[in-house]
C-alpha cells in the first residue's frame, strides 16, 4: 500500500513545480516584444531621436527581445528616450511615447518628466498638463507623425486617468480636456 501512495506522490512532485513556474502572460510575465536601441541619431515618426533610444515594436513573427537592426516604422508601438536625453513635446520634457493600445484609435500617449521642466519655460499648457500629473493621450490624423505638429493633433483624449473623453457625461472632465486642447494649440513651436 505504501508503494502505491509513493507512485502517485512522485509524479505530483515532478509536475507541481513546473505548473507553478509556468507563465502564460499576465502582469508577471516578461515582455517579449522586439525592440531596437538606436546607435545613431535619426528621425522616427517625425521626431529627432537621440542615440540610446529604445524603439519597441508590435508582435512580429520569429522576432523577440533586442534586435540588431531597426525594424519597420509602421510596426513601432513605443519610443523610450534615454534618461540623459533632452526631448520636449509641446515645450514639456518627455520620457516616452506609447501608441494607443486600442489600434482602432489613432493616437498615442506622451509621458512627461516635469522634474526637468524649467520654471521660466512653463506655459499654460504645461501647467494644466502637470496638474493631472501623468501622460496625455493625443488623437491624430496621420499615424506616421508623433511630433508636436499641431496640424496633425485632432484632440486631447485623456490626461492621466483623471480626465478621459470616454466619460462624455462628465462635464468637468470634458471641460478640462477642452481647455487643455485649447492651451496646446496656443503653444509656440
Amino acid at each position: 500500500m505504501k508503494n502505491y501512495k509513493l507512485l502517485y506522490f512522485i509524479p505530483i512532485c515532478l509536475i507541481l513545480p513546473a505548473c507553478i513556474d509556468l507563465r502564460i502572460g499576465g502582469e508577471n510575465s516578461i515582455p517579449q516584444d522586439p525592440y531596437y536601441i538606436t546607435t545613431t541619431p535619426m528621425i522616427i515618426k517625425n521626431i529627432q531621436i537621440p542615440v540610446g533610444t529604445k524603439l519597441t515594436y508590435g508582435n512580429q513573427k520569429f522576432k523577440t527581445l533586442q534586435q540588431n537592426k531597426i525594424m519597420p516604422e509602421s510596426k513601432l508601438t513605443d519610443i523610450e528616450f534615454p534618461e540623459n536625453a533632452n526631448i520636449t513635446w509641446g515645450g514639456v520634457p518627455i520620457t516616452q511615447i506609447h501608441q494607443f493600445f486600442n489600434t482602432e484609435m489613432r493616437g498615442y500617449t506622451v509621458y512627461p518628466d516635469f522634474q526637468k521642466m524649467d520654471v521660466k519655460n512653463q506655459s499654460n499648457f504645461s501647467k494644466r498638463w502637470q496638474s493631472c500629473g501623468d501622460g496625455i493621450g493625443i488623437t491624430i490624423r496621420n499615424t506616421q507623425d508623433w511630433s508636436f505638429n499641431k496640424n496633425n493633433i485632432i484632440d486631447v483624449e485623456s490626461c492621466s486617468v483623471l480626465y478621459q473623453r470616454y466619460f462624455k457625461d462628465n462635464a468637468e472632465q470634458q471641460q478640462f480636456l477642452d481647455q487643455l486642447y485649447h492651451e496646446l494649440k496656443q503653444v509656440q513651436p
